[in-house]
């Protein structure tokens, strides 16, 4: 059954084994995950060489994501690794503290005394416990617990509301870049980017790291601050993509606000031809439990309906006991829900205009194979883009995308409804267009008889060239 969602996993030590990757790719998975919060550079580059070896034996091409840890902002460690805190007694975040107690804590993040203000509200254990500021003595912020409950060692804080100044890339994040670059990373996820010059800067440092292997990866932002959310429209010009990252977010904002959040930051990013990408919690009691919730699935359905790109799995393909049945139960999710989408393609066309000739071919097409009812559009392109543009409409018509670029055989492989496919380099269109047809129907997506859209660009091999629209029936002379 042709899924369009795409499912991204999270590597760790439950999904490291050629064998349980392997499986889970044939399950599904079309990115794979590293988190560069946990794990040694050699760590990752091992996985990297296993996903792309799983990958190539099960037939399918997979984009690595790799994810930056960003600016996390959290206490110092314990004398005895934890604490427990009482609503109503004092507690003391000491940036100047080598080892915390039952009275203060230290900070990994030195300026935090000077992000605050007395009544600031701190979040901390992904807001489980809760901490109103008293008043700030030098290095030290002196609070009072609101919510209380167990603290260990290097716990997240958040301040309610947003506001903190920590740069979006640390020095570790710069490392880590030239890591991913070397292992071959596809795609680069920024962490708590404030605006879109943290974007730039990203991709910047990107591009220069990936230049000597010949890379230049797509840049996720994976929204999780309350100050992104204002200048949403500026961060998704300067990405190829965005993550409702609903952890860190939900602190800040809360929690009640991060549904509308999620349906408009899909909205906005499908408007602007980005890609998106919806995480956290997802499958969360599959960590410990083979089948998931009622309230998850309606979850996962949900993001679906609202026209997400991936849904991703983060602990539960990392630590769970199930990696492997989590992304076969996130796949058939996936396709039921897809089964009740409305297309509402007649409308999307409605006042819009398209001023480049490759756009119009790629609209064109999805008109013609949603009104032909034919089987398949197949896309001929270089970069991808044609693809990505008709990926932001749903029609039930799955596009198969035709590329000699791996770069973007693999980028695409996080497009909703592409499936990327490798063609041989080919600058002869007709010959192109045959070769492309006899891949379609060995693959058994197409069959004898079936009409097709085709799409490509004349001449070929330039990237943003599409300017040709062909209606096919296969068996029939091109």
């Amino acid at each position: 059954m042709h899924r369009a969602t795409k499912i991204v996993a999270t590597l760790g030590p439950a999904s490291s084994s050629f064998d349980t990757l392997h499986q889970m790719i044939k399950a599904g998975v079309d990115v794979v995950r590293l988190n560069f919060s946990h794990g040694k550079a050699d760590d990752h580059r091992q996985r990297a060489e296993t996903v792309r070896e799983a990958a190539r034996q099960a037939g399918r091409e997979v984009a690595i994501m790799a994810d930056l840890q960003g600016p996390k902002i959290r206490v110092g460690k314990f004398e005895n690794g934890k604490t427990t805190l009482i609503a109503g007694n004092a507690f003391i975040l000491d940036a100047a503290c080598e080892l915390g107690n039952d009275d203060r804590v230290g900070l990994d993040y030195k300026d935090l005394p000077r992000d605050l203000k007395p009544n600031d509200v701190l979040l901390l254990n992904d807001g489980l416990i809760v901490l109103t500021v008293a008043r700030i003595v030098g290095d030290e912020i002196h609070t009072i617990v609101k919510i209380g409950g167990e603290l260990s060692n290097n716990k997240g804080i958040n301040r309610q509301g947003g506001g903190l100044t920590a740069p979006a890339l640390t020095a570790k994040d710069m490392e880590d870049i030239k890591t991913a670059m070397s292992l071959g990373a596809d795609y680069i996820a920024v962490s708590f980017p404030k605006n879109a010059t943290d974007m730039e800067m990203a991709r910047q440092l990107s591009n220069i790291a990936g230049e000597q292997y010949g890379l230049r990866p797509k840049m996720i932002a994976k929204i999780e601050r309350a100050e992104a959310i204002p200048v949403l429209q500026s961060i998704l010009d300067a990405s190829d993509g965005i993550m409702v990252a609903r952890g860190d977010l939900a602190v800040e904002v809360g929690n009640a606000a991060v549904p509308a959040l999620q349906k408009r930051m899909i909205r906005m990013a499908r408007d602007s031809n980005k890609v998106v990408i919806t995480a956290t919690q997802m499958m969360e009691s599959m960590i410990q439990n083979p089948v998931p919730t009622r309230a998850e699935v309606s979850d996962v359905a949900n993001a679906v309906l609202d026209g997400t790109d991936a849904v991703m799995l983060s602990a539960e393909t990392a630590a769970g006991k199930y990696p492997i049945e989590t992304v076969e139960a996130m796949a058939a999710i996936c396709v039921e829900a897809e089964k009740s989408e409305h297309v509402e393609l007649d409308n999307d066309f409605l006042n819009r205009t398209f001023t480049r000739i490759d756009q119009s071919i790629a609209m064109g097409a999805l008109f013609t194979a949603y009104h032909l009812d034919a089987k398949a559009i197949v896309a001929l392109t270089e970069s991808g883009a044609t693809a990505l543009w008709m990926s932001r409409h749903w029609i039930h018509v799955p596009i198969y995308a035709l590329t000699p670029r791996e770069s973007s055989v693999r980028a695409m492989s996080l497009y909703r409804n592409v499936t990327s496919v490798s063609i041989d380099s080919n600058r002869d269109r007709d010959a192109a267009l045959t070769d492309a047809i006899n891949i379609i129907v060995s693959k058994g997506y197409a069959k004898h008889g079936d009409k097709i859209v085709l799409t490509v660009g004349e001449p070929m091999g330039a990237a943003g060239g599409t300017n040709t629209l062909k209606i096919v029936r296969i068996g029939e002379p091109i």
